[in-house]
């Protein structure tokens, strides 16, 4: 190993241990080149950066993680696939941890990863070449390997209870956690003409954030602020550890029919009210696994654990009452889904002291829909209306 190497490995050692010390890179592009015997990826970067490299099963994902960087492809933040790579997501996984998520087409392994200095005309490009292996050869090298191991994982027997920190004592202000879906990485549904839910949801829950703020009742805490992945369980503990009195988790949908639109809200059941409502929790509950995090295969159980022990009935029942309450303001602003107010176990919901429901403001896949959400008019009628829902809630609850 050259003295250029062994410096740019301690480099890379550095980051792992301390994060970012140098000013942010710049990434210029992602391509991908198919040959016969491999697939070439191939980074555009403003300068050589620490990265690290791991892979994941089911799905079989190869996730890049460098220091945060700036984003300047120009393309969004997902893009089609090639050869080996089914797609590929990109964005922010921490605010100090920018990621990649190629999904395979088929068990594959990193054979080579090299930098090709800038020249010609060329910016700076880290090359990664994928080959493809059996199951067996993926599964035994598959795993974290690097420092942005996120501690989501639950840990513990699936057989038993699962475990929850203790509940936080409240305090006597009325303390709202508004969560925005998705983030960084995970750009959730992505509409017709190429907006991002990630990005829409975010700026409703900053207007109803700030309708909140402004009336003076309440305290508000947000799950994300900026264009950052948090996982699912980070979510629930940030409500807990709160001492939240009520989480709203904003979200907007896509379905393939066009012709469907209309806002919809959830609440938590083990069993599902209909089949939509458990495709729709299924993939919500995929957000972690899209971002390139290993849940662990007892989480399932350990989810149904959660919603048959913990997810107490009154918490249940005020999540009930809140979504009925919500339901009237979302159809004062547009339509409505079909049997509107529905049931799922999404992970996301699973507090058992917290009232939470998650709303769907739309469909993406409509064209109605995605102009309401386009528009900042709509986007702000919409966050009056949850706001107002909430007031009333309250207001209730009090009387």
């Amino acid at each position: 190993m050259g003295p250029r190497r062994i410096l740019f490995c301690l480099a890379a050692l550095c980051w792992l241990v301390t994060g970012p010390v140098f000013a942010q890179e710049q990434v210029l592009g992602l391509r991908l080149g198919v040959h016969p015997d491999k697939t070439r990826i191939v980074l555009d970067l403003s300068g050589e950066l620490p990265y690290s490299l791991f892979s994941l099963a089911d799905p079989y994902r190869v996730v890049i993680d460098m220091p945060a960087v700036e984003w300047a492809t120009g393309t969004g933040s997902a893009g089609a696939g090639g050869g080996l790579v089914a797609g590929y997501r990109f964005g922010l996984f921490r605010h100090d941890n920018s990621r990649v998520v190629l999904d395979l087409t088929q068990p594959a392994e990193v054979s080579k990863t090299f930098f090709l200095p800038a020249a010609a005309g060329k910016s700076v490009r880290l090359v990664i070449d994928l080959v493809p292996v059996d199951r067996a050869k993926f599964m035994a090298g598959a795993g974290f390997k690097g420092r942005m191991r996120v501690g989501d994982t639950v840990s513990g027997s699936s057989k038993g209870k699962a475990e929850l920190p203790p509940p936080v004592i409240r305090s006597e202000r009325i303390t709202i956690v508004v969560d925005a879906g998705h983030g960084g990485v995970d750009p959730g549904a992505i509409s017709r003409s190429g907006h991002y839910e990630k990005n829409i949801v975010l700026d409703v829950a900053r207007r109803v954030q700030r309708h909140l703020v402004q009336s003076g009742r309440y305290r508000v805490v947000m799950t994300r602020e900026t264009d950052v992945f948090v996982p699912l369980r980070e979510r629930v503990n940030i409500a807990r550890n709160a001492g939240a009195d009520l989480f709203v988790s904003v979200h907007a949908d896509s379905l393939r029919s066009a012709k469907v639109r209309g806002a919809s809200v959830y609440s938590l059941s083990e069993k599902a009210s209909d089949k939509e409502a458990a495709q729709l929790a299924a993939k919500e509950n995929s957000s972690d696994v899209i971002a390139g995090i290993s849940i662990g295969t007892e989480t399932d159980d350990i989810v149904r654990s959660i919603l048959i022990d913990l997810a107490q009935r009154e918490t249940k029942n005020k999540s009930v009452r809140f979504a009925k309450l919500l339901l009237p303001e979302l159809g004062g602003v547009g339509a409505l889904l079909r049997n509107s107010h529905r049931y799922a176990g999404f992970r996301v919901l699973t507090a058992p002291d917290v009232p939470s429901v998650l709303v769907e403001l739309g469909l993406l896949s409509n064209a109605a829909d995605e102009k309401l959400l386009m528009s900042a008019g709509g986007r702000d009628k919409l966050a009056a209306a949850i706001f107002r829902a909430i007031d009333q809630y309250f207001a209730d609850r009090q009387s």
